[in-house]
């Protein structure tokens, strides 16, 4: 965005102007260091601009002087290079699982400060007391990061509703309108996080958060289609860049398309969907450890690789079930890439050679080419990782609502 004359404009286009010209400056920072002129050259701001721009987000502490910058060519002295400073603001993500919970912090260049993860069987188990425990990893991580966080978002395995923080239904954890954002606060002031429980809180699909950090960590085109898988199974559908939410927010719930209309019924209350040939629960019933609690991505990993043949014929099975689905998916959708992420990445080696055998026979709209389908090298840490980095994503997009600042004319 280039400066305009804003002589005839009045004190909110110019306060607009501003937050905008900031968020430009910094995110051409975001990209790697930067001297002042070089910023100036790379925006159309003049000198003086990113100059007084500049000063607002050092002493914003969004900043820092980073030495001086390399030589670019131009005669004169080199200047000193602006780079995002380390110990500024981070974005704080958080995610409950049906079998833990867990916890990071990520510096403004996205880099992982704190990581904290708890082990716990949350099935069935009250909102409070998870939350409860949750708001104690929170305050740990945040406290082992040593930055400030700027806002909250969380991670959860359920349909997020319009209303702020509310959880509609969460069936593999038993939850049913659930006011989560809300009912966090408490539970934060509880731990001691009283610093904490003043943040933005933002909740979001699990799958939904993978699928973004898919997007802007994973090096994916525009156009893609993350399939996931943790207790139940999701997906994320990215078109032009930008998450497809539907209608009411509740796009992507690949896991209740039926794959087999007479099959088994599942607890959505249809029957033959596709968590019922390749959830957990089906899976590890397939394969003779129904009943088993803990990591089951790992368990099954584990005897997959140690030749375990009733597991590697479940994983064959929920393969197959996976690209049934998923050739839908492709045909409705057209997107660049197929995505294998979540647990689902871990249990590739199994399940890729079925899938690869009915989407051949089933993608209609061109010619299926294996290497569309290709596996996260995120895995089951995409949603967390999501969750923060959408947290100093949103503080670069718009640094002058983080600074509290804007309302002088450029």
């Amino acid at each position: 965005m280039r400066e305009t004359d804003t002589r005839n404009s009045g004190p909110a286009s110019q306060q607009g102007m501003r937050r905008a010209n900031l968020a430009l400056v910094l995110g051409q920072i975001a990209e790697g260091p930067r001297s002042r002129a070089e910023v100036a050259a790379a925006t159309g701001l003049t000198r003086a601009a990113v100059s007084s721009l500049a000063e607002e987000l050092l002493t914003a502490g969004l900043l820092t002087e980073a030495g001086q910058a390399t030589p670019s060519g131009r005669v004169g002295r080199p200047g000193t290079a602006l780079g995002l400073a380390p110990d500024g603001p981070g974005g704080l993500g958080a995610e409950i699982g049906v079998q833990h919970l867990a916890a990071c912090v990520v510096d403004l260049s996205g880099e992982v400060r704190s990581w904290q993860r708890m082990e716990v069987p949350n099935r069935g188990r009250r909102p409070a007391a998870v939350l409860a425990d949750l708001a104690e990893l929170l305050h740990r991580a945040a406290r082992e990061s040593g930055l400030r966080p700027a806002g909250l978002a969380l991670a959860v395995p359920g349909l997020v509703g319009a209303a702020e923080g509310m959880v509609e239904r969460a069936p593999n954890l038993g939850w049913s309108g659930v006011p989560v954002a809300a009912e966090l606060r408490p539970a934060l002031r509880a731990a001691g996080a009283e610093e904490l429980s003043g943040l933005p809180i933002e909740v979001d699909n699990e799958a939904n958060l993978g699928g973004l950090a898919e997007l802007w960590l994973g090096g994916r085109p525009g156009d893609f289609f993350h399939l996931s898988a943790e207790a139940g199974i999701g997906s994320a559908i990215v078109v032009g860049g930008r998450l497809l939410r539907g209608a009411r927010g509740y796009a992507g719930e690949l896991g209740h398309v039926p794959v087999h209309p007479d099959g088994p019924p599942c607890a959505c209350g249809a029957r033959g969907c596709l968590e019922q040939y390749a959830g957990e629960a089906a899976v590890l019933r397939e394969a003779g450890l129904e009943g088993v609690l803990g990591d089951w991505v790992g368990l099954l990993a584990e005897r997959a690789a140690a030749g375990d043949t009733a597991v590697l014929a479940a994983l064959s099975g929920a393969g197959a079930a996976l690209g049934i689905a998923a050739a839908g998916a492709v045909n409705l959708l057209d997107p660049a890439e197929l995505v294998l992420g979540g647990g689902y990445a871990e249990l590739a080696p199994w399940l890729l050679p079925a899938m690869r055998v009915e989407l051949a026979g089933r993608v209609t709209v061109r010619p299926w080419a294996d290497d569309w389908l290709t596996v996260s090298e995120l895995g089951r840490r995409g949603p967390l990782l999501g969750a923060a980095v959408g947290v100093v994503r949103a503080i670069v997009a718009d640094p002058g609502h983080f600074s509290g600042r804007g309302s002088e004319g450029v």
